[in-house]
Protein backbone atom coordinates (compact mmCIF):
# COMPACT_ATOMS: atom_id res chain seq x y z
CA UNK A 1 0.00 0.00 0.00
CA UNK A 2 1.22 3.18 -0.97
CA UNK A 3 1.64 6.49 1.72
CA UNK A 4 2.04 9.00 -1.51
CA UNK A 5 -0.35 11.63 -0.58
CA UNK A 6 -0.49 10.58 3.66
CA UNK A 7 0.03 12.75 5.98
CA UNK A 8 2.35 11.56 8.96
CA UNK A 9 3.01 12.79 11.91
CA UNK A 10 6.75 12.17 13.77
CA UNK A 11 7.23 13.41 16.95
CA UNK A 12 11.07 13.43 18.19
CA UNK A 13 11.95 14.07 14.55
CA UNK A 14 15.08 16.10 15.23
CA UNK A 15 17.30 13.54 15.36
CA UNK A 16 17.82 9.88 14.92
CA UNK A 17 14.95 7.36 13.95
CA UNK A 18 13.10 10.36 13.80
CA UNK A 19 14.39 12.69 11.35
CA UNK A 20 15.31 8.88 9.31
CA UNK A 21 12.10 8.01 9.63
CA UNK A 22 10.74 11.80 8.74
CA UNK A 23 12.94 11.60 5.02
CA UNK A 24 12.32 7.80 4.02
CA UNK A 25 8.19 8.37 4.73
CA UNK A 26 8.46 12.28 2.83
CA UNK A 27 10.78 10.51 -0.71
CA UNK A 28 7.61 7.67 -0.45
CA UNK A 29 5.65 10.35 -1.16
CA UNK A 30 4.09 11.12 1.57
CA UNK A 31 3.53 14.90 3.24
CA UNK A 32 4.92 15.05 6.70
CA UNK A 33 4.97 17.33 9.79
CA UNK A 34 8.34 16.72 12.04
CA UNK A 35 7.40 17.23 15.69
CA UNK A 36 9.88 18.12 18.27
CA UNK A 37 10.73 20.62 21.00
CA UNK A 38 14.40 21.71 19.23
CA UNK A 39 12.17 23.40 16.47
CA UNK A 40 15.13 24.96 15.08
CA UNK A 41 17.14 21.34 13.89
CA UNK A 42 13.70 20.48 12.74
CA UNK A 43 13.16 23.64 10.27
CA UNK A 44 16.21 22.81 9.39
CA UNK A 45 15.12 19.13 8.27
CA UNK A 46 12.25 20.34 6.71
CA UNK A 47 13.58 23.01 4.65
CA UNK A 48 15.71 20.33 3.16
CA UNK A 49 13.01 18.14 2.14
CA UNK A 50 11.54 20.97 0.89
CA UNK A 51 14.08 21.88 -1.30
CA UNK A 52 14.26 18.12 -2.52
CA UNK A 53 10.81 18.44 -3.52
CA UNK A 54 9.32 16.81 -0.98
CA UNK A 55 6.14 18.06 1.07
CA UNK A 56 6.70 18.80 4.95
CA UNK A 57 6.38 21.32 8.52
CA UNK A 58 8.21 21.52 10.98
CA UNK A 59 6.12 22.19 14.57
CA UNK A 60 7.04 22.30 17.55
CA UNK A 61 5.67 19.92 20.34
CA UNK A 62 6.50 18.53 23.74
CA UNK A 63 5.02 15.40 23.90
CA UNK A 64 4.97 15.26 27.43
CA UNK A 65 2.43 17.94 27.31
CA UNK A 66 -1.01 16.82 25.60
CA UNK A 67 -2.30 20.42 24.32
CA UNK A 68 1.25 20.73 23.18
CA UNK A 69 0.66 17.53 21.24
CA UNK A 70 -3.22 18.51 20.14
CA UNK A 71 -1.50 21.51 18.75
CA UNK A 72 0.90 20.18 16.65
CA UNK A 73 -1.61 17.31 15.23
CA UNK A 74 -3.88 20.48 14.88
CA UNK A 75 -1.42 21.92 12.73
CA UNK A 76 -0.73 19.51 10.43
CA UNK A 77 -3.95 18.74 9.78
CA UNK A 78 -4.61 22.51 8.68
CA UNK A 79 -1.30 22.44 6.19
CA UNK A 80 -1.89 18.60 5.02
CA UNK A 81 -4.90 17.20 5.95
CA UNK A 82 -5.97 14.58 8.78
CA UNK A 83 -3.38 12.51 9.63
CA UNK A 84 -3.23 9.15 8.68
CA UNK A 85 0.29 7.72 9.95
CA UNK A 86 1.40 8.76 13.36
CA UNK A 87 4.60 8.01 14.45
CA UNK A 88 5.20 7.83 18.04
CA UNK A 89 9.17 8.16 18.30
CA UNK A 90 10.10 10.73 21.28
CA UNK A 91 11.60 9.21 23.41
CA UNK A 92 14.38 9.51 26.73
CA UNK A 93 16.65 7.51 28.15
CA UNK A 94 17.61 9.90 30.84
CA UNK A 95 18.07 9.62 33.95
CA UNK A 96 20.02 6.50 33.47
CA UNK A 97 21.02 5.27 36.91
CA UNK A 98 20.00 2.99 40.17
CA UNK A 99 16.68 3.20 41.47
CA UNK A 100 17.65 3.92 44.98
CA UNK A 101 19.86 6.56 43.74
CA UNK A 102 17.15 8.22 41.04
CA UNK A 103 15.82 11.41 41.47
CA UNK A 104 11.72 10.92 41.50
CA UNK A 105 10.88 14.19 39.46
CA UNK A 106 13.68 13.27 36.44
CA UNK A 107 12.06 9.39 36.67
CA UNK A 108 8.85 11.01 35.96
CA UNK A 109 9.48 13.23 33.54
CA UNK A 110 10.91 9.94 31.51
CA UNK A 111 7.60 8.19 32.01
CA UNK A 112 5.83 11.33 31.09
CA UNK A 113 8.26 11.30 27.77
CA UNK A 114 8.29 7.70 26.77
CA UNK A 115 4.54 6.31 28.23
CA UNK A 116 2.14 9.43 27.82
CA UNK A 117 3.93 10.84 25.59
CA UNK A 118 2.18 7.78 23.21
CA UNK A 119 -1.05 7.86 24.92
CA UNK A 120 -1.13 11.83 24.15
CA UNK A 121 -0.08 11.24 20.45
CA UNK A 122 -2.77 8.24 20.13
CA UNK A 123 -5.34 10.26 21.85
CA UNK A 124 -4.81 13.08 19.41
CA UNK A 125 -5.29 11.44 16.74
CA UNK A 126 -7.97 8.58 17.32
CA UNK A 127 -10.94 10.04 17.37
CA UNK A 128 -10.61 11.42 13.93
CA UNK A 129 -8.78 7.80 12.57
CA UNK A 130 -12.26 6.12 13.89
CA UNK A 131 -14.51 8.48 12.60
CA UNK A 132 -12.72 7.49 9.12
CA UNK A 133 -12.28 4.05 9.70
CA UNK A 134 -8.75 4.24 8.94
CA UNK A 135 -5.06 5.09 10.17
CA UNK A 136 -1.83 2.99 11.73
CA UNK A 137 -0.52 4.40 14.73
CA UNK A 138 3.28 3.09 14.53
CA UNK A 139 5.41 3.46 17.84
CA UNK A 140 8.94 2.55 18.29
CA UNK A 141 9.44 0.39 20.87
CA UNK A 142 12.34 -1.23 22.82
CA UNK A 143 13.65 -4.82 23.88
CA UNK A 144 13.99 -2.74 27.37
CA UNK A 145 9.53 -3.60 27.46
CA UNK A 146 11.04 -7.40 27.59
CA UNK A 147 13.92 -7.62 29.94
CA UNK A 148 15.24 -4.98 32.96
CA UNK A 149 18.41 -3.54 32.93
CA UNK A 150 20.52 -2.07 35.68
CA UNK A 151 19.67 1.79 35.36
CA UNK A 152 16.96 1.79 33.01
CA UNK A 153 13.96 1.21 35.94
CA UNK A 154 12.16 4.48 33.96
CA UNK A 155 12.62 3.12 30.81
CA UNK A 156 11.90 -0.66 31.02
CA UNK A 157 8.76 0.97 32.46
CA UNK A 158 8.19 3.33 29.73
CA UNK A 159 8.56 1.31 27.61
CA UNK A 160 6.59 -1.82 28.51
CA UNK A 161 3.71 0.29 29.41
CA UNK A 162 4.07 1.59 25.47
CA UNK A 163 3.58 -1.58 24.44
CA UNK A 164 0.85 -2.79 26.10
CA UNK A 165 -0.78 0.81 25.36
CA UNK A 166 0.08 0.04 21.69
CA UNK A 167 -2.08 -3.79 22.23
CA UNK A 168 -5.17 -1.88 24.07
CA UNK A 169 -5.14 0.20 20.89
CA UNK A 170 -5.13 -2.58 18.86
CA UNK A 171 -8.07 -4.04 21.27
CA UNK A 172 -10.24 -0.85 21.51
CA UNK A 173 -9.69 0.46 17.61
CA UNK A 174 -8.46 -2.48 15.42
CA UNK A 175 -12.33 -3.23 14.54
CA UNK A 176 -12.49 0.10 13.45
CA UNK A 177 -9.86 -0.26 11.07
CA UNK A 178 -7.09 1.27 12.76
CA UNK A 179 -3.58 -0.40 12.84
CA UNK A 180 -1.61 -0.09 16.16
CA UNK A 181 1.77 -1.68 15.65
CA UNK A 182 4.82 -1.72 18.02
CA UNK A 183 8.42 -1.59 16.17
CA UNK A 184 11.32 -2.94 18.28
CA UNK A 185 14.78 -1.87 16.16
CA UNK A 186 17.30 -3.37 18.24
CA UNK A 187 20.23 -0.94 19.69
CA UNK A 188 20.61 1.84 17.24
CA UNK A 189 23.60 4.27 16.58
CA UNK A 190 21.51 7.30 17.74
CA UNK A 191 22.36 10.32 20.24
CA UNK A 192 21.03 7.81 23.18
CA UNK A 193 23.83 4.97 22.58
CA UNK A 194 26.25 7.73 23.57
CA UNK A 195 24.63 8.85 26.58
CA UNK A 196 24.36 4.83 27.41
CA UNK A 197 27.83 4.56 26.84
CA UNK A 198 28.59 7.30 28.72
CA UNK A 199 26.86 5.73 31.83
CA UNK A 200 29.05 2.93 31.80
CA UNK A 201 26.16 1.06 33.72
CA UNK A 202 24.75 -2.17 32.11
CA UNK A 203 26.23 -4.96 29.63
CA UNK A 204 24.84 -2.35 26.50
CA UNK A 205 27.30 0.55 27.28
CA UNK A 206 29.94 -2.10 26.61
CA UNK A 207 28.96 -1.94 22.94
CA UNK A 208 30.96 -0.50 20.49
CA UNK A 209 29.33 1.74 18.03
CA UNK A 210 30.06 -0.43 15.18
CA UNK A 211 27.24 -2.98 16.90
CA UNK A 212 24.64 -0.48 16.51
CA UNK A 213 22.81 -0.46 13.71
CA UNK A 214 22.35 2.93 12.05
CA UNK A 215 19.01 4.77 11.95
CA UNK A 216 18.05 4.44 8.82
CA UNK A 217 17.02 0.91 8.95
CA UNK A 218 14.59 1.29 11.80
CA UNK A 219 12.88 4.22 9.11
CA UNK A 220 12.40 1.98 6.52
CA UNK A 221 11.02 -1.21 8.48
CA UNK A 222 8.20 1.36 10.09
CA UNK A 223 7.71 2.26 6.13
CA UNK A 224 7.61 -1.24 5.44
CA UNK A 225 5.33 -1.64 8.48
CA UNK A 226 2.97 1.09 6.69
CA UNK A 227 3.34 -0.54 3.20
CA UNK A 228 3.74 -4.04 3.63
CA UNK A 229 3.73 -5.91 7.09
CA UNK A 230 0.84 -4.88 8.46
CA UNK A 231 -0.70 -8.16 7.08
CA UNK A 232 1.42 -10.62 9.38
CA UNK A 233 1.64 -8.77 12.54
CA UNK A 234 -0.74 -10.53 14.20
CA UNK A 235 1.19 -14.00 13.86
CA UNK A 236 3.92 -12.15 16.00
CA UNK A 237 7.11 -10.56 16.06
CA UNK A 238 9.11 -9.93 12.44
CA UNK A 239 12.80 -9.83 12.72
CA UNK A 240 14.76 -6.83 11.32
CA UNK A 241 18.05 -8.60 11.62
CA UNK A 242 19.28 -11.95 12.56
CA UNK A 243 19.28 -11.96 16.83
CA UNK A 244 22.79 -11.45 18.20
CA UNK A 245 23.43 -12.20 22.08
CA UNK A 246 25.02 -8.26 22.22
CA UNK A 247 21.56 -7.05 21.34
CA UNK A 248 18.02 -6.46 21.71
CA UNK A 249 15.03 -8.64 20.03
CA UNK A 250 14.42 -6.86 17.16
CA UNK A 251 10.38 -7.07 15.73
CA UNK A 252 7.19 -5.99 14.79
CA UNK A 253 4.55 -6.66 17.34
CA UNK A 254 0.70 -5.94 16.81
CA UNK A 255 -1.42 -6.38 19.22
Amino acid sequence: MSVAGKTVLVTGASRGIGAAAAAEFAQAGARVVLAARTIDAITQLSAALTDAGHQSMAVACDVADYGSVSRAVTAGEAAFGPVDILVNNAGTIDPIGLIAESDPAAWSQAIDVNLKGVFYGARAVLPAMMARRSGVILTVGSGAAHGPMEGWAHYNAGKAGALMLTRAIDKEAGPAGIISVNLSPGTVATQMQREIKASGINPISELDWSDHIPPDWPARAGLAGRTGWCAICRAGSVAQKPRDTRRHRAGVTRG
